[in-house]
């Protein structure tokens, strides 16, 4: 049998105290690798510890602004101290954002906040750790999008130009990374099915939606448009966002880059 696929691998999670970044950390703490959350709120940070604690794994937790380009380039010399270089760094970042609202009615700047929130932390993010990265430790970064990148559906205008610019983000910080030994994958989910009740952002971000449609945030996600809309019939979980990151973060994955990984269920098709 072959052993954890994270094995004696350093991961920085930042947005590690979220539903998406907590189910990364702990299946990373699973297959082996040392976890290194970074977060703005301590309680959700100690809450994923705490769990990985349990099942024997290792990890350790920093209160970081990711909008703080200088706190976020300490924490990761801090932790390629720790470590001895960093192998793994994933994105988890939440940016809460609009959904829904016409031009007409958007103003500049909630078109312009979850582009310059998104875009700015994988800058920070990305541009800290890979000084710890490559050369004879080769690297993975791991970015999050969603299928607003291609959809083209009214209502998603800040939104779709963020997803869009991550996705671009990655697969050319991809190319100057590859001579380095460093990959860059995407990956898009769709809306995660049960990231509400794990106290996703997105509970809040499809109140308007699921009220529209007369149902419960639950009940929209399970069985209502978004689901309909893939070809499964269905949302992703946070449990196969998590596994299919471990396996991208794995030498499994070793020639693996410059894609975007899609676990949209089919509501795009590549």
């Amino acid at each position: 049998m072959s052993g954890p696929l994270l094995k004696d691998k350093s991961a920085v999670i930042y947005g590690g105290g979220g539903a998406i970044g907590g189910a990364i950390a702990r299946v990373f703490a699973r297959e082996g690798a040392r976890v290194f959350i970074a977060g703005r709120t301590q309680e959700k940070l100690d809450a994923v510890a705490s769990d990985i604690a349990a099942t024997g794994g290792t990890v350790e937790t920093a209160l970081v602004d990711v909008l703080d380009q200088q706190a976020v380039e300490k924490h990761a010399d801090a932790v390629a101290a720790t470590a001895g270089g960093i192998d793994i760094a994933v994105n988890a970042v939440s940016v809460m954002h609009d959904q829904g609202t016409p031009l007409a009615d958007l103003s500049l700047e909630e078109f312009m906040r979850p582009i310059d929130g998104f875009l700015r932390t994988l800058f920070i993010t990305s541009k800290a750790v890979v000084r710890h990265m490559g050369g004879e430790r080769p690297g993975v970064i791991l970015t999050l999008s969603e299928p607003g990148a291609k959809l083209a559906v009214g209502g998603i205008l800040g939104h779709a130009v963020s997803a869009a610019g991550k996705e671009v983000f990655s697969r050319v910080l991809a190319a100057e990374l590859a001579p380095r030994d460093v990959r860059v994958i995407g990956i898009r989910p769709h809306a995660v099915v049960d990231a509400p009740a794990a106290g996703s952002y997105t509970g809040g971000l499809f109140e308007q939606a699921a009220a529209a449609a007369g149902q419960s945030i639950q009940e929209l996600l399970e069985g209502g448009a978004m689901a309909q809309g893939t070809l499964l019939k269905r949302l992703p979980t946070l449990s196969e966002v998590a596994e299919t990151a471990a396996f991208l973060s794995s030498d499994r994955a070793g020639t693996m880059t410059g894609t975007i990984v899609n676990l949209s269920g089919g509501a795009i098709v590549d």
